[in-house]
């Protein structure tokens, strides 16, 4: 009889697939932005980035944990549990999509896009689609087994980049994105039922199950309004200020810079709760210095292809787009230098899930989120986008103290890789800056 892999042969086979399928994706989406870019106009892509905005701020400030739930709970493998934590899920879905009917026209006259009215409750669809998912996807996550995940977030991408692509070229017609937006969220749904193995789910509603759910979901849901202002906020306020036109070269510009960052991101919540949630259990100081090397080749390997965006994303958009999206390159290096020092804690805030402690990670998500915003707008409103990125970066430097607080007390915290890539972070910004300080200039 064979022995189950270990944690760490299971957590390097989950970062190639993670790693692998993230690339792959990103550069499907990076392939289909620049044939849209010849057939759209920067307007569609600015009202995109509105609607994707409004659906992820609805998704986070109503995110109860199911999935963080199911990857922690001791009770994640258990058919009651996870029918309950269905249950909630498709109620949650339903929920959001009636949502969308109720905030399109009002949002459409805040950012005076009276597109938006109609465009955002189709694109609603997505959030009641998703809401549907079997909770095998999260099971599949909790026992760090991705493979078939992936091949399904891969599928279901192709699939609406094929029917965007093909309305853009028939159409010329923002629409295009829409209607690629919820063929994507169809396929997905299709195939998680079919492709990931497990039990189906049932609708159910277990109180013991619902009360653990809910406990530890309404911390998570606070964090998670709090996280929509770390991820999106940078657009809601430029949203406000920017034309649709600009909104969509800022939106082109930190797709692109955003990149490590987003790859990271796709790590960590893949792994490194039930990573930790593992290592905690078995008090393995073994695999706890593994996770260390892990969390070093991770910041490494991203800080390293945040360098390459912020000192040859100019050249890079010079490169693949025409004159309309020029400005978009100048963006590049701001965004990218602003990821540098936010970078150096990006994991342990999900040591605090891996032990349950929802309400310190509220509690910190919140300090950051509300750092960042002020310091962005405030930035925005004095020195225009650069000062706004610059204090996106001076908000990682005084969040950073709670930071360490929380990452001393769930026993994770290593000064020496903080740092060493805090040094290498400020000598990178400088750099990017001085080479292209001409351009940078012109944003103000």
């Amino acid at each position: 009889m064979h022995a189950p892999p270990s944690l760490v042969s299971r957590l390097m086979r989950g970062a190639a697939l993670t790693g692998g399928s993230f690339v792959l994706a990103q550069g499907m989406r990076f392939a289909s932005n620049l044939i849209l870019a010849r057939l759209l106009f920067p307007d569609a892509f600015g009202l995109m980035a509105l609607v994707t905005m409004i659906l992820f701020g609805l998704t986070m400030l109503s995110d109860a944990g199911v999935q963080q739930s199911i990857m922690q709970n001791a009770r994640g493998d258990d058919r009651d549990f996870l029918d309950t934590a269905f249950t909630l899920n498709a109620a949650r879905g339903g929920i959001l999509w009636g949502l969308t009917f109720v905030l399109a026209w009002p949002v459409a006259l805040v950012y005076d896009a009276p597109e938006l009215a109609y465009v955002l409750p189709v694109c609603g669809v997505s959030l009641l689609l998703a809401g549907l998912a079997p909770t095998r996807v999260f099971t599949a996550e909790r026992h760090i087994r991705l493979g078939r995940v992936m091949v399904v977030q891969l599928a279901s991408q192709a699939a609406g980049i094929l029917v965007m692509v093909a309305f853009a070229w028939a159409t010329g017609s923002y629409w295009a994105m829409v209607w690629g937006t919820v063929s994507a969220a169809v396929v997905k749904l299709t195939l998680e039922w079919s492709v990931i193995p497990g039990p189906p789910n049932r609708l159910r509603w277990e109180r013991g199950a619902a009360s653990d759910l809910l406990r530890f979901g309404g911390w998570i849901m606070m964090s998670s309004g709090f996280g929509f202002l770390l991820a999106q906020g940078d657009r809601a306020i430029l949203g406000y200020f920017f034309s649709l036109a600009e909104l969509g070269l800022y939106n082109i510009a930190w797709f692109l810079a955003a990149f490590p960052v987003l790859l990271m991101q796709a790590l960590t919540e893949k792994m490194i709760i039930p990573a930790y949630r593992e290592s905690f259990a078995a008090g393995n100081d073994q695999n706890s210095a593994k996770l260390r090397r892990i969390r070093y080749m991770l910041t490494a390997g991203v800080m390293s292809m945040l360098a390459v965006m912020a000192l040859l994303g100019p050249k890079l958009i010079g490169l693949l787009y025409d004159d309309r999206y020029q400005m978009a390159g100048a963006m590049i290096v701001l965004i990218s230098c602003a990821q540098l020092l936010p970078l150096i804690s990006a994991t342990y805030q999900h040591a605090a899930l891996a032990r349950g402690e929802s309400r310190r990670f509220f509690m910190l998500t919140a300090f950051r989120a509300v750092t960042q915003s002020a310091l962005f707008l405030t930035g925005f409103l004095y020195f225009g986008l650069p000062g706004a990125l610059a204090g996106q970066a001076l908000s990682a430097v005084l969040v950073y103290p709670a930071v360490v607080r929380l990452a001393r007390h769930t026993g994770v915290w290593d000064r020496t890789h903080d740092l060493v890539f805090m040094g290498v972070a400020l000598c990178l910004i400088t750099l990017s800056l001085w080479v292209h300080q001409d351009i940078v200039i012109t944003l103000h």
